[in-house]
């Protein structure tokens, strides 16, 4: 079950018919969702006069003011010009209005009858936004709050002010910075939907779902940090390494940034050998590192000027090289050039959207990966290279170039209890486990969980946390409790994967704990060491013994 929103998330609905109004509510109801109805173009904006809304749901065929002139009104005020707006058409919507709608402020179209499960997870995206909003702008009245009343504390020492003074800054500016690379994945998920929506199956399929789920993946972890501020502001950022090809890093990073290069009309090319590069490293975290290398570049080259990208591997190390023949860097500059936010301040007037993490996060995530980050430049005016290098994983961490061994789908197959409230993704695991070789069994709620355990005897019961009445830890003590399933592998489901969490999972008694959303890989691997000690018994694990994370 996904958990209620933290905060009220109020989202405006707007139809002349009271009938589509109820039904809206009906489809959209959620814990933590305030439904505002207005039957009128007029009446919407008398709300809106009086209330932020996170989200507006507009009719387009409307009397007196219909729906793109209320949209038009939305945008020519400060107050409701960045509302997100999605109107809701009972006909095909021509070219001419579609782009009236967006040039007045339109994140989509839906048309009627609509589809309940697509409304719902296009709300849910901007209800999610909107919270990130609210908890950003509530942490940097925080942090003001406790600058101001230190430096009133501290007036007496100018050197001290001054230090917290700046300490704060580079709060908010690394506050705003996050929530502005949390929208950088979006583009290529944006893209990658339309491309599916027109092709299905056609040859580039199979590559944009790659490219999405990697892209997801990004956008997740970015959303993790955002959520535990304290925790990235002290620089407690955990790596979850893992080994890999350096060249998936590589394809994501350009995913990532390749619209900014092309927005800029650079000329763009990659020189990466096929062979594969294999180091021990956290997917996402080496992406981000050669995106920020190439959106440096971006932003401090001409429009129309020239960007490489080059992947060499020598002498155990590879190293990745991002040249532009853009602004380039002064003699004085080059030493404090991976700084928090010495870019920034050297070229205002090329900022494009935010101050960016950027070299300063480039330097301290590859040097947790064990590498090294340098930059070179002739000075004003000759362009730039960045160069990273990361060590390659020898015959110790595992033999270069043999490829990561991915668990056979039909080995040794796992009768597996599924517990989850909810019905889809009940429905949706139970899918995946018959993809991959296992039978199983669905659940939704605890008390009838713990009955089909006791007949069933399953091998494995897959348990979701967050459940109404009995929730996952009670499902799980008990079961620890029963002598037919004390001993049985117990495997938390969940979408809170903080090491909090974690932690909190193994002393109710859980082997492992798995994160949603969760990949096919990871549960394919999962169950496959699960299943391991049936055909070799070597290892039994303990009962809360966190042996996966």
């Amino acid at each position: 079950m996904k958990p209620a929103f933290t905060i009220p998330v109020p989202i405006l609905i707007v139809d002349d018919l009271p009938e589509n109004l109820i039904a809206l509510e009906a489809v959209l109801r959620r814990d933590g969702l305030e439904f505002i109805k207005a039957s009128s173009g007029t009446e919407a904006l008398e709300i809106l006069l009086k209330t932020e809304v996170a989200l507006a749901l507009l009719d387009v065929q409307m009397p007196e003011m219909d729906g793109f002139e209320l949209a038009e009104t939305m945008r020519g005020s400060e107050r409701t010009r960045r509302i997100p707006i999605i109107f809701l058409t009972a006909g095909v919507t021509d070219r001419s209005r579609r782009f009236r709608g967006y040039e007045a402020g339109a994140v989509d179209f839906l048309e009627k009858p609509l589809e309940a499960d697509i409304l719902r997870s296009k709300v849910a995206v901007f209800s999610e936004l909107y919270v990130q909003r609210r908890q950003i702008a509530v942490q940097r009245d925080n942090l003001k709050t406790f600058a101001e009343e230190n430096l009133r504390l501290l007036k007496d020492s100018r050197d001290n002010a001054q230090a917290l003074k700046e300490a704060d800054v580079r709060k908010d500016e690394f506050l705003a910075t996050l929530a502005h690379e949390l929208r950088n994945p979006l583009a290529p998920i944006r893209n990658g939907l339309q491309i599916l929506r027109m092709s299905p199956e056609g040859p580039r399929a199979e590559a944009v779902r790659g490219m999405m789920d990697r892209q997801l993946t990004h956008l997740v972890r970015l959303i993790d940090d955002l959520l535990d501020v304290s925790r990235v502001s002290r620089g407690r950022i955990d790596l979850r390494k893992e080994r890999m090809r350096l060249q998936d890093a590589v394809q994501a990073a350009i995913e990532t940034s390749k619209p900014l290069i092309d927005a800029n009309t650079h000329s763009f090319t990659l020189d990466m050998p096929d062979t594969a590069l294999w180091v021990e490293g956290d997917l996402t975290r080496l992406a981000q590192v050669i995106s920020n290398l190439l959106n440096n570049a971006a932003k401090y080259t001409s429009e129309g000027g020239d960007i490489h990208l080059n992947v060499k591997a020598h002498d155990g190390q590879v190293d990745i090289e991002v040249i532009d023949n853009g602004l380039g860097i002064e003699a004085d500059m080059l030493p404090r050039v991976f700084d928090l936010f010495a870019q920034a301040d050297r070229h205002l007037d090329r900022s494009q959207g935010g101050l960016g993490i950027g070299l300063a996060l480039v330097s301290k995530l590859v040097e947790m990966h064990g590498g090294t980050s340098r930059a070179f430049s002739d000075g004003s005016g000759t362009g730039s290279t960045f160069t990273v290098s990361l060590p390659l994983v020898d015959e110790a961490g595992g033999a270069i170039g043999k490829p990561l061994q991915k668990a056979s789908k039909t080995a040794h197959p796992l009768n597996v209890l599924i517990v989850d409230d909810n019905v889809d993704s009940a429905q949706t695991s139970l899918w995946m486990l018959d993809l991959i070789g296992h039978k199983a069994t669905v659940a939704h709620e605890g008390a009838k969980a713990l009955e089909i355990a006791r007949d069933l005897l399953p091998d494995v019961i897959l348990l979701d946390i967050g459940m109404p009445g009995m929730d996952g830890y009670e499902v799980c003590r008990a079961l620890r409790q029963m002598p037919e399933t004390q001993h049985k592998v117990l495997i938390a489901q969940t979408g809170w994967g903080q090491e909090s969490d974690r932690q909190k999972a193994f002393a109710a008694g859980f082997d492992h704990h798995i994160t949603k959303p969760v990949s096919l890989d990871l549960l394919t691997q999962l169950l496959a060491d699960i299943a391991e000690p049936k055909a070799s018994p070597t290892h039994t694990a303990q009962a809360g013994e966190p042996t996966h994370g």
